[in-house]
């Protein structure tokens, strides 16, 4: 089974950077739209980054600016750079793999990812 591996996580004070990986134990995946989602302290699980198999990439507008994700195919790796941090960016951060979808959507819809990694901590002090 295919399987995601985050790392990276921890913790950081305000205004601090992070950057964070996602190792694909198949390359098959990583060809396929990648995304990193994230979920807050009573908040649902929302993404945060998505990158399609021709490099482009998705963010939804608050984000846009802080966060960048990348991706290196040739070590089957996903990353998410993270700067200026925020104590509301505080959370359990997930990799997340399209089986079939080359392309990212712009609405971040859980149900379209098939395959999930187990999440890393990201936390924000002031």
């Amino acid at each position: 089974q295919v399987q995601l591996v985050e790392s990276g996580g921890g913790s950081v004070q305000n205004g601090g950077s992070l950057r964070l990986s996602c190792t694909a134990s198949e390359y098959t995946y990583s060809r396929n739209c990648m995304a990193w989602f994230r979920q807050v302290l009573g908040g649902g699980r929302e993404g945060v980054a998505g990158i399609s198999s021709d490099g482009s990439t998705v963010y939804p507008d608050s984000l846009k600016g802080r966060f960048t994700i990348s991706k290196d195919n040739t070590k089957n790796t996903l990353y998410l750079q993270m700067n200026s941090l925020k104590p509301g960016d505080t959370g359990m951060y997930y990799c997340a793999a399209m089986r079939t979808e080359p392309t990212c959507y712009h609405d971040f819809r859980l149900g379209d990812f098939g395959i999930w990694g187990q999440g890393t901590q990201v936390t924000v002090s002031s």
